[in-house]
């Protein structure tokens, strides 16, 4: 467990700590002057629960209200201090709202100092404090009277923190690794040094890791948890990292980076979030506003936009959030704002949505999706944003940083199906079929003559719209259902087929064998189909053409038709003369060679491939899209 003190300067907080671990946790000769925190201190200490507690010493003065910020946001419990010869104090206030935006719910008050106040001032300071918390996260928190001078109150806080570390909940440590660096430094023998809390998952020696924002890789080299020698550190702990790699010194790594599993690295400068306004706030946040972000132990600049009216003093609602520089975040991450000259806290909330759109934020559909991501838990959160719309999995599994078993687990709960990696509701997927099937039936009736509709034709006029990927996975599953039939690019009912005249079908079935046999990949042109048949050369291209409509051809060059099969045949070729090419780029010949054809016929086939977009050409090279490899299938 975690224990992170709050509380106004000189209230004793530091000598709390170190009456309960041993441990002075002022670490700099300038604070030992001046009798105050000026960074973040550490100690560690078993309290007599047989594990290590940390607790987290923030300074209290309000000029250094951003380095307290920087040691608030991986904390397990609260432990307020309050003075009881002073009482309640300004940075008492603002350190308890940080704490509430924070959402900590767990903690307790410690009335230090309590030799110097008799029964009357004692009862006086408790009503204080309870008028105080009385609309907090810590509302029902015990207060407990202690001298570190006379040793009052310290067995019974020992007690009341094992206690609360017994009922703390385990942090996840099955996700992917998220530990937030408040410290860089150099240690001689060692080398570069970061200290920080795990806030997911678990490090081991000889991890590689990635350092966010910056995008540094490393491996881990040494590993202190909770201030002890460990082969691995866990979520919920304290943990000091010996990290190396290309460009790792003390002076890469700031203050408010994290250190996480390389698959998690992806900054962003944008996020949605919920906002709330502290009632001490003097006007409401408009467009624009301009703050100072802490998140964790990160702090920047950022912009505020409320996708709303403006947020009234004591009051939520959803923002878009632009910082100046990009930021290592997570969904649910707390944060809290501050006037961009320090003087004022002006409140906090938790990141909903790290890649939202720039633009049409303010659309329903965006604000009820926002409105749905706020749950905690990942399943009630993809069943409540499943009702609005479809959702990227990837994307909702990495910004939650969720392991495959809890991505599985949230997938079956909400009763989401995995389309190509985009999840549909049950309803999504009826609408998406209904659609489709009324799509094409009032295609067919208006175009009896046609095979059928374009697949991406079709994929525009459907409600929801799906991304191409997730799409065409839709329709293989229809197709494997029975629902539609895939006729290359085309897409039509089951019960649709364009039938060609019995004058039409004799001809078809002459010239037939020549596109489907030894000399399939140079067959005939239309002008030596009608000089063999005796035939006017527009009756031969009006059959073919009509065969192309249903499918049994493809029209590569001007008048040159070859069959679908062939067609599909020669995308195996390209597949098989890219796979043994060195990095899959090849030339023409490579492949005029496969099919035993001239130079100008073999071009017009890859120049027909790269109409189709199924070949990428750069110059005399090419090689394939695999998106559309199956487009002639």
């Amino acid at each position: 467990m975690i224990i992170g003190t709050a509380g106004h300067i000189d209230h004793g907080k530091t000598a709390l700590v170190k009456a309960l671990t041993g441990t002075d946790a002022d670490r700099l000769a300038e604070e030992k002057a001046r009798g105050i925190t000026i960074d973040l201190g550490f100690a560690y200490a078993d309290l007599g629960g047989g594990s290590i507690t940390g607790f987290v010493d923030v300074p209290g003065h309000e000029r250094l209200i951003h380095t307290m910020l920087a040691g608030a946001g991986g904390i397990d419990t609260a432990m307020l201090v309050i003075a009881a010869d002073d009482g309640v104090m300004p940075q008492t206030r603002e350190h308890l709202a940080i704490l509430d935006l924070l959402g900590l719910d767990h903690g307790l008050v410690v009335m230090t100092k309590a030799d110097l106040a008799d029964t009357a001032r004692r009862a006086k300071v408790t009503d204080d404090i309870r008028a105080l918390i009385q609309n907090t996260h810590l509302r029902n928190a015990r207060i407990i009277p202690v001298s570190t001078i006379t040793g009052e109150g310290l067995d019974e806080l020992r007690a009341t923190l094992i206690r609360a570390e017994a009922d703390t909940a385990a942090r996840h440590s099955d996700g992917p690794l998220r530990m937030t660096v408040d410290r860089s430094f150099t240690m001689s023998g060692a080398g570069t040094i970061v200290t920080g809390t795990i806030i997911a998952g678990q490090v081991s020696i000889g991890d590689q890791v990635v350092v966010g924002p910056s995008g540094l890789t490393a491996r881990v080299r040494g590993i202190h948890a909770q201030s002890k020698p460990a082969d691995q550190g866990l979520a919920g702990q304290r943990c000091a990292l010996n990290i190396a790699g290309d460009q790792i010194t003390k002076e890469a790594i700031h203050r408010g980076d994290v250190v996480m599993a390389p698959a998690l690295h992806a900054p962003t400068d944008r996020i949605d979030a919920i906002l709330t306004v502290l009632p001490s706030e003097p006007a409401p946040i408009g467009t624009w506003f301009p703050a100072r972000l802490h998140s964790h132990a990160a702090e920047l600049g950022a912009r505020i936009v409320p996708l709303g009216d403006p947020i009234a003093p004591g009051s939520s609602g959803p923002v878009q959030i632009v910082l100046d520089r990009p930021l290592a975040a997570g969904i649910g991450d707390r944060f809290i704002l501050r006037d961009v000259s320090a003087i004022r806290t002006i409140g906090g909330g938790a990141f909903l949505d790290l890649r939202p759109p720039a633009r049409k934020r303010r659309t329903p559909q965006r604000l009820a999706l926002i409105k749905a991501a706020i749950p905690a838990d990942p399943a009630h959160a993809l069943a409540a944003m499943l009702a609005i719309s479809p959702v990227d999995l990837t994307i909702f599994s990495h910004d939650r940083g969720l392991s495959s078993d809890a991505t599985r687990l949230a997938l079956s709960s909400a009763r989401g199906t995995d389309v190509g990696g985009l999840v549909l509701s049950d309803a999504h997927i009826t609408l998406l079929r209904d659609g489709m099937q009324a799509e094409l039936t009032q295609f067919h009736d208006d175009n009896p003559d046609l095979s059928g509709l374009g697949r991406e034709r079709l994929r525009l006029s459907l409600t929801p719209r799906l991304p191409k990927v997730p799409y065409l996975a839709f329709l293989h599953i229809q197709a494997q259902t029975g629902h539609i039939v895939l006729d290359g690019s085309f897409v039509r009912l089951p019960g649709h087929e364009v039938r060609l005249t019995e004058a039409d079908q004799s001809l078809w079935d002459r010239i037939a064998p020549s596109l489907t046999g030894e000399i399939r990949f140079r067959p005939p042109r239309v002008r030596e189909f009608a000089t063999d048949f005796g035939l006017d050369e527009k009756e031969v291209r009006r059959v073919l053409k009509l065969t192309q409509k249903l499918g049994r051809t493809d029209q590569i060059a001007h008048d040159h038709f070859f069959a679908r099969s062939t067609t599909a045949e020669m995308v195996m070729i390209l597949r098989d003369v890219a796979e043994t090419s060195e990095d899959g780029w090849f030339t023409a010949p490579l492949f005029r060679d496969r099919v035993q054809n001239g130079r100008k016929v073999a071009i017009e086939i890859l120049d027909f491939f790269d109409r189709h977009g199924v070949t990428f050409r750069r110059g005399d090279m090419r090689r394939l899209n695999p998106h559309r490899l199956d487009l002639f299938v």
